[in-house]
């Protein structure tokens, strides 16, 4: 294997606003350190997502402290800490509110914090406010509307997302999760929940695709707030 087997898009920011991840998933771990070291040789930091600890391990043991690695959301960053991120772009309050429906939730919440941390947006997390008892949400919503955009996570029946949208101004990213069991399943009940609302104001993305969620809210946002 060589470098010559990976052709990194490193126009894709100027571009698109959005620079290239690295998805790990199914990549061998040879394959994963040629990458990180082709980005590392030519001075750019790189992001990976669902990395696996042991993916993580073999990473750590050849590049040490230029590999960071984020378990709870199964993320990693190659050359620069996130820390570096939290210091020069979280000057400002965080305009992208993540709201999940419950703690089992967390993992896809978490890579959605991380995939925006790497893009340089802060967020703030709400977690556990399912609709199982809905006053948890509806508490939430004066403080929810001071948020530019909102990203819904959620499992099972996916009630959150219809809700959710109903209750605030914001457009509203729903994610759902394969988190649920008998005919919740996989995430298909959630995402059919989701693409079935009729809560104007909603986008769906795949079963557990916090990545493509932080994605379209950061393309959003940019929108919103162009550069000057």
């Amino acid at each position: 294997m060589s470098a010559d087997d990976f052709n990194f898009d490193w126009m894709r920011q100027s571009r698109t606003g959005i620079p290239e991840v690295v998805f790990a998933q199914s990549k061998s771990d040879s394959q994963l350190l040629t990458i990180a070291r082709q980005a590392l040789d030519a001075g750019r930091e790189l992001f990976m997502s669902r990395v696996d600890d042991l993916q993580a391990i073999s990473l750590k043991a050849q590049l040490g402290n230029n590999v960071f690695y984020h378990p709870e959301s199964s993320t990693a960053f190659v050359g620069q800490s996130p820390l570096n991120h939290l210091r020069t772009n979280f000057l400002t309050a965080p305009r992208i509110g993540i709201v999940a429906a419950g703690t089992s939730d967390v993992p896809i919440v978490a890579e959605i914090e991380q995939t925006l941390l790497y893009f340089g947006q802060s967020t703030k997390r709400f977690v556990d406010v399912g609709v199982a008892s809905l006053w948890r949400l509806t508490d939430l919503a004066e403080a929810l509307d001071e948020y530019s955009i909102l990203i819904a996570v959620a499992g099972m029946e996916g009630a959150l997302f219809s809700v959710l949208s109903g209750l605030v101004k914001a457009p509203v990213i729903a994610v759902p999760t394969s988190v649920g069991y008998g005919v919740g399943a996989g995430g298909h009940v959630a995402l059919n929940s989701a693409l079935s609302s009729c809560s104007p104001g909603l986008a769906v993305v795949n079963i557990d695709n916090g990545f493509g969620a932080a994605a379209l809210a950061m393309k959003m946002l940019q929108i919103q707030v162009p550069d000057t």
